[in-house]
């Protein structure tokens, strides 16, 4: 690692028309809760308002810090590192009236999304006639929201390891754009059929007189937003060839900032880049999972868990640097907290947010280290987070695991006490001997079912099993702020001795992330600012 060569954390396209977002006015957003347990607001329409609502509470800055000298900036969605690995980008074009968004171009476009200051690069204007026909079998109103990865602004500080960070940053991402879209009320859905060079066409990021070589900006996904809330929604999972085709000639403008002017080539990152990458499918869209039992949530503990705002939740988020040691949870703040991390919800056939914006199957399960939650033994649990699932999550672990459910745990909850006893040391031990990992109230690793799960899909969902845990990841962390604690990712820990642990061998399951929950130390040193100076929030 060469400090020298640290990556410029903010993409820019030079030469590229810029049109400022608005940044919200008062906090009307719902409470929290609300919509993170799927209650919905009713949609607001689509403006130059609201595309910037969407961004600045998904994609933009939180706050600056600063030390001796040093400046960084802080996002709303988290980072391996803070090292912003991820890009995000709008497509819009006419409603079927032929109106266009206020302070847009005339035609549909292509947009880079610029948190540094919350604008809008235009780097592409289309043919009008392209639009309907690309957005072809969706509501109207709907647009589409893309996310890049730059594998080098990881490999820069980690190595080969930047590869999967960025895929926990991708489902980080993913989760905190549907958690803002579902604040206004709007749906957003990840189109899972579109192939990865399909979606680098319309981003803009296969062409040749761009990226520098060492630089490029890898496709992740993209996703439609869909300006209304519709119970059973049935949508195409994919684009018209010939429209991405259309948009992939049309007029191009800006040369994307070098972000380094040295670099380290990993070759292996881009050999398994290339293996990863997705080809066009036609695959069936997984159902819900459905339970019939009525939902009676569990109880938090009323002294921390309040009604805070969505918008509050979301901007005050943070990464904690370490844990105290002896700050404790109670079981219903507990329960609460792993109930929000699974992807339906018992007596609907809905699932809750963020869990519907994706269509594959459940892959990733939890096994828990619990240090200091009241009324719970300390010790090794899991949670199994498809109960379909459970007999062959079971039959993998340790035989002499209790697999007994803890105290007035919810019957809908898939949470098993597995081994009693004081956890702490060994949390830590396979975290790469992070003292964070045992210093909080609990902590976990994401048990991913890997060698059949890429059996059936192929290599190219390797990617997608690491969305699913930057998804969790991102869930706790607006949890953790909701319930008044601090959490945090772990990029760095020792898979083989996590899988002895529990019992695992083979390829079947895999230790994929790691994330530790409780109460933070703050570090009093640093100052912190605004993300956005006075004169910015002001211009027109």
């Amino acid at each position: 690692m060469d400090w020298d060569t640290q990556p410029d954390p903010f993409r820019r396209y030079d030469g590229a028309r810029k049109i400022p977002l608005p940044f919200m006015g008062r906090d009307d957003t719902p409470p929290y809760d609300q919509i993170i347990r799927g209650d919905q607001p009713p949609p607001e329409a689509v403006s130059i308002e609201t595309i910037g609502q969407l961004f600045e509470l998904s994609m933009g800055l939180s706050a600056w810090k600063e030390f001796q000298g040093s400046r960084w900036a802080l996002r709303v969605n988290p980072s391996s590192g803070n090292l912003h690995p991820t890009e995000s980008y709008l497509l819009t074009g006419p409603d079927t009236d032929g109106r266009i968004i206020e302070r847009l171009p005339d035609s549909p476009v292509v947009a880079h999304y610029a948190p540094v200051d919350h604008s809008l690069e235009i780097r592409c204007e289309f043919p009008m006639e392209t639009w309907p026909e690309l957005m072809e079998g969706f509501p109207d109103g709907a647009f589409l929201v893309g996310l890049s990865s730059v594998h080098w602004r990881e490999a820069w500080k980690y190595g080969e390891r930047a590869f999967r960070y960025c895929q926990h940053d991708a489902g980080h991402a993913l989760a905190a754009l549907r958690i803002s879209a579902a604040v206004l009320g709007w749906q957003l859905v990840q189109l899972q059929d579109l192939a990865d060079s399909e979606i680098a066409t319309l981003l803009g990021l296969d062409r040749e007189d761009g990226f520098h070589p060492s630089e490029p900006e890898h496709s992740d996904m993209l996703c439609v937003v869909i300006p209304s809330r519709i119970d059973n929604l049935e949508i195409p999972m994919d684009l018209p060839s010939g429209a991405i085709e259309e948009i992939g000639k049309g007029n191009w403008i800006g040369k994307p900032n070098q972000l380094s002017k040295d670099h380290v080539d990993w070759d292996i990152i881009t050999d398994v880049a290339t293996a990863a990458d997705k080809p066009k499918t036609n695959l069936p869209t997984s159902p819900p999972i459905g339970l019939t039992q009525p939902f009676e949530g569990a109880n938090p503990d009323p002294s921390t868990w309040r009604e805070y705002s969505a918008r509050k939740i979301i901007l005050q988020r943070r990464s904690a640097v370490s844990m105290d040691g002896h700050t404790s949870i109670n079981a219903g703040t507990f329960y609460r907290m792993l109930e929000a991390t699974l992807p339906y919800r018992p007596g609907s056939e809905v699932p809750p947010c963020p869990w519907d914006a994706t269509h594959w199957p459940v892959s990733v399960h939890l096994g828990l280290f619990v240090h200091l939650v009241e009324g719970i033994p300390p010790g090794l649990y899991t949670l199994c987070r498809d109960p379909s699932q459970f007999e062959r999550l079971r039959s993998a672990f340790n035989r002499d695991f209790l697999w007994r459910k803890p105290p007035k745990c919810p019957d809908h909850l898939p949470l098993y006490l597995l081994s009693e006893g004081d956890a702490r040391r060994v949390a830590a031990q396979v975290s790469c001997q992070q003292d964070i990992a045992g210093a909080g109230a609990f902590s976990f690793g994401m048990l991913a079912d890997f060698e059949a799960t890429l059996e059936h899909f192929g290599p190219w969902h390797y990617k997608r099993l690491f969305w699913e845990t930057g998804m969790i990841g991102q869930v706790l962390y607006l949890e953790a702020e909701a319930a008044g604690i601090r959490s945090t990712g772990i990029g760095c820990f020792f898979d083989d001795p996590v899988h002895d642990l529990f019992g695992l061998s083979g390829w079947d399951f895999q230790s994929l992330y790691h994330f530790t929950v409780g109460g933070p130390v703050e570090d009093t040193r640093l100052q912190t600012e605004p993300p956005y100076s006075e004169e910015i929030r002001r211009r027109e």
